[in-house]
C-alpha cells in the first residue's frame, strides 16, 4: 500500500467534511469527484451553484454528491458578517468591509470552519499562500500551545532506499517562514516531527540541515542551525534529532558514519528541517521534479483547525491527496 493509499484508508475510518473554496478551478472539481467516488471525504464547494454545476457538466465531472454553497444566497451570510466584524473591528474593519470580505469564498469557508460546519479547508490551487493563510490566521488563529504557524511538505520518493517506508519524508519549512531564527527553527522541527508521526504512525527522526556537519564549517548560517538543535534538544529531550547536518549525513547511514559518527539518528532521518525558505522551496522542488516524487503541500501546522495550502502547480492527484491528509489531521483534532 502506498503512502497516500494508507492516508485514504485512515480518512475512511472517520469521514470528515472538507471545504474547497476554489470551485472555479477544474482541477478542484476533478479532485472533488475523486474524493467522493473513493468515499474518504465529504466535500463542500463554495461558489455560484449554477456556475459550478455547469462547469462540472461541461467537463464531464460528477460532483453530484458535493454540497455547493453560495455566500450570496446563504442564510449564514449575515451571521458570518457580524462574527467577522467582531473578530476584526479592532484592526479597523468596518461593517461595510465585512460585508464585502465575507462574499469571498475563502473567507466564507473559513467562517464555516470556525463555526464548526466543516472539519478542514484546502485552498491554493489558484491563490497564493498568503491569500490562503491570511484569512486562516485572522479567523481561526493559532492552535493552543503553538508558538509558530509553519508549513511542511510530505514527500513520497519512488524507488528510494532512504526515509521511512522507502521514500517517505516530511520537509519543513518549505512554504511559509522565510528566515526563521534559531528558536523558530526549533519550533518548526517540533511541529514537523509531530506532523510526521500523525500521518505515518512511525517515530520521527529529525535532521536540521546545513552545509556543515558537526562543525565541518563555521559561519553565522551554520551557528543558527547549531543553536536551533541545542534548543530543540532542550525542549524535546525524548525526540530523536541531530544537527547541524549535511543532507547526505542526515539520510545515508554510510556517510553519517564518517561525517557524524556520534549522530543520534545515524543517517536515518525522515524529517528534514531546512534552514530557510530558499533552501526548503528549492529542496522540495528538486526532489519533486528530478526525483519524480509526490509532493503534498504546503501543509500547515499550528493553526487552530486544519487548513492546507496547495502549490499552484498542483495536479488533480495532488489536491485529492491533500484532501485526504486534511481529513486525517481533522481526525486528530
Amino acid at each position: 500500500m502506498t503512502f497516500i493509499e494508507s492516508i485514504k484508508q485512515k480518512a475512511k475510518q472517520d469521514i470528515k467534511t472538507i471545504i474547497l473554496p476554489e470551485s472555479e478551478d477544474i482541477r478542484v472539481l476533478k479532485a472533488t469527484e475523486k474524493a467522493l467516488k473513493e468515499e474518504y471525504a465529504k466535500i463542500i464547494l463554495i461558489g455560484n451553484v449554477e456556475e459550478v454545476q455547469n462547469r462540472a457538466k461541461e467537463n464531464n465531472v460528477d460532483i453530484s454528491n458535493a454540497q455547493i454553497i453560495d455566500p450570496n444566497t446563504s442564510g449564514k451570510y449575515e451571521e458570518y458578517v457580524n462574527l467577522f466584524y467582531e473578530l476584526r473591528k479592532n484592526k479597523g474593519i468596518t461593517p461595510e468591509d465585512a460585508k464585502k470580505i465575507i462574499l469571498e469564498p475563502i473567507y466564507f469557508g473559513m467562517m464555516m470552519l470556525k463555526n464548526g460546519e466543516a472539519d478542514g479547508l484546502v485552498s491554493g490551487a489558484c491563490h497564493t499562500t498568503a491569500n490562503t493563510l491570511r484569512p486562516a490566521l485572522q479567523i481561526l488563529k493559532t492552535a493552543p500551545g503553538t508558538k509558530l504557524v509553519s508549513a511542511f511538505f510530505t514527500m513520497v520518493v519512488p524507488n528510494c532506499e532512504y526515509g521511512e517506508d522507502d521514500g517517505v519524508f516530511v520537509f519543513g519549512d518549505c512554504g511559509l517562514v522565510e528566515n526563521p531564527t534559531a528558536d523558530e527553527l526549533s519550533e518548526i522541527a517540533i511541529s514537523s516531527s509531530k506532523s510526521f508521526e500523525q500521518l505515518t504512525g512511525k517515530e520521527s527522526k529529525v535532521a536540521l540541515l546545513s552545509y556543515s556537519s558537526h562543525g565541518s564549517a563555521h559561519s553565522e548560517l551554520t551557528e543558527k542551525v547549531v543553536e536551533a538543535t541545542k534548543l530543540l534538544k532542550e525542549k524535546e529531550p525524548n525526540l530523536k534529532c541531530d544537527g547541524e547536518l549535511q543532507l547526505d549525513a542526515a539520510i545515508v547511514p554510510e556517510i553519517a558514519a564518517s561525517k557524524a559518527p556520534n549522530s543520534e539518528i545515524q543517517g536515518n532521518a525522515n524529517t528534514l528541517i531546512f534552514p530557510d525558505l530558499n533552501a526548503g522551496n528549492i529542496g522540495y522542488k528538486l526532489v519533486q521534479r528530478l526525483g519524480k516524487a509526490e509532493a503534498y503541500g504546503p501543509l500547515c501546522q499550528g493553526i487552530a483547525k486544519p487548513v492546507n495550502d496547495l502549490s499552484r502547480g498542483c495536479n488533480v492527484d495532488d489536491i485529492a491527496g491533500v484532501i485526504a491528509i486534511t481529513c486525517v489531521q481533522a481526525q486528530a483534532k
